[in-house]
């Protein structure tokens, strides 16, 4: 038996990768070490179909296809087949190999299922190339999880592609605040307290705090004590001292907070050397109006951005805008409705609600942007606010804070319990790995809300349906 075991250890892995694996990350060839990566014919082709179209992943795969192009370079059609070298920019060195294979096979396996669909074709390919090498375990990668249940029912190993996933349990994902039972204080054996520039710093014992901690963390007790890590050193952490009450009484565009989430959240968004902000949380707990009045108050009043620029993640159907009349703000309309919608709410009390609105817009540069449009530019001073993004991957989320240029602010905003694209799920979201990422970045801040203040109706519905 042991001799088995061993084996089996020793026993060579080839990864075959799925067209939306490479769509999720274009890099994903590089990231599976010294094994044998597989890119089945079918893929090619898939990924030439989509490359150009004007959907949002036709980047993905262009990127894709020249990076598989850039591995392959003038290797001979045979050395293709059997595996080529991957090359490591950093180390100078070759780990692992790329193959492509080929739509006929020759081997002892048959199609167990029927070649009329390509993820069938691809499954029948791998029994047959399993069952001519049983020396090497073919493993499929796919973000599909139908296609990893038809693949197991067939014999073969299948797994999602694991790479960018920070966490394995979407309740790992950090909340961006620390609750405290009882006081704070009480578990404080000693601490220095500093006044300086407008601000209260307490120098506390690390120790003190029974959890992870990173900066722009707070730190919320029951007695009222709200802190912000704004440093963190061996044996002490800097908090900064945030008075509840003023945390409750501030306000953006005569927007103030419901809750004490929200007040935290409006902190980091006003805050000017916090240049990323994260909101999470469901349906009606305020993330885009505290987002859109904290934005329209540090463009209209404060002056410290030239315009605020909304876009979102539109569904597959949406994608295609170019034969849509109007500009691109009225084909975008229908799918950034919420950002139209939380401009009114802000106005409902005004006199001339439809006046104020036009107003908002003109004074604040309001500009609607497709979010497949924005690749490739740079926005100065902007405030760019992202909505919907637990529908982006983490190759997406990149290519767009990417477009951040000098003194513009990204705010990021999602609920990860309404993913509506197939192949991305809580863990894998774009936001989650965002989330996780720049945890601890000194200029940014993440932040998890709670509560459904938007009416007495959808609290009770969000309980009880």
């Amino acid at each position: 038996m042991e001799d088995n075991k061993d084996n089996s250890l020793q026993r060579k892995i080839a990864y075959v990768l799925d067209t939306n694996v490479l769509i999720h990350n274009p890099d994903s060839v590089l990231n599976f070490e010294e094994h044998r990566v597989i890119i089945p014919m079918t893929v090619l082709e898939e990924l030439d179909k989509l490359k150009s179209g004007k959907a949002s992943v036709s980047a993905e795969c262009r990127a894709a296809i020249r990076l598989i192009d850039a591995i392959l370079g003038n290797a001979a059609p045979e050395q293709i087949r059997q595996g080529v070298p991957i090359w490591r920019d950093i180390t100078r060195t070759h780990l692992g190999t790329l193959s492509v294979l080929m739509d006929t096979q020759d081997g002892p396996g048959k199609d167990y299922l029927s070649n009329e669909l390509n993820d069938n074709k691809i499954i029948n390919q791998l029994v047959t190339l399993q069952a001519a090498d049983i020396s090497t375990k073919i493993v499929l990668v796919t973000k599909d999880i139908n296609m990893r249940l038809k693949a197991r029912a067939c014999g073969l190993s299948a797994e999602d592609y694991h790479n960018d996933q920070l966490v394995s349990d979407i309740k790992q994902l950090a909340r961006g605040y620390h609750e405290v039972s009882g006081s704070f204080w009480d578990r404080v054996k000693s601490v220095d307290t500093v006044q300086g520039m407008g601000e209260t710093l307490h120098h506390v014992p690390r120790d003190c705090i029974d959890d992870a901690l990173y900066i722009n963390q707070f730190i919320v007790d029951e007695e009222g004590f709200v802190g912000r890590v704004r440093e963190i050193e061996r044996d002490s952490v800097v908090l900064v001292d945030l008075p509840r009450e003023s945390l409750m009484n501030q306000q953006a565009w005569g927007l103030a907070p419901r809750n004490i989430h929200q007040a935290l959240a409006l902190n980091l968004l006003m805050d000017p050397n916090v240049h990323l902000v994260s909101l999470t949380g469901p349906a009606g707990s305020g993330k885009t109006i505290l987002a859109l009045a904290a934005a329209i108050e540090m463009t209209i009043v404060e002056r410290r951005f030239n315009k605020i620029i909304a876009t979102r993640s539109t569904p597959p159907l949406a994608e295609e805008h170019g034969f849509l009349p109007g500009t691109e703000e009225e084909k975008m309309d229908p799918w950034l409705g919420a950002i139209s919608d939380n401009i009114e709410a802000l106005h409902l009390n005004d006199a001339s609600p439809s006046g104020s609105i036009e107003y908002v817009k003109e004074k604040a540069n309001i500009q609607f942007k497709a979010l497949n449009y924005i690749r490739g530019r740079s926005f100065q001073r902007s405030l760019i606010l992202i909505d919907e993004c637990q529908n982006l991957t983490p190759h997406q989320m990149k290519a767009i804070i990417t477009r951040a240029g000098e003194g513009s602010k990204v705010v990021c905003l999602g609920n990860l319990a309404q993913i509506d694209t197939p192949y991305l799920s809580p863990t894998s979201s774009g936001l989650t790995y965002m989330s996780e990422r720049f945890k601890g970045f000194r200029h940014g801040g993440h932040l998890q809300l709670h509560g459904v203040p938007r009416s007495i109706l959808a609290e009770y519905a969000e309980s009880n349906l």
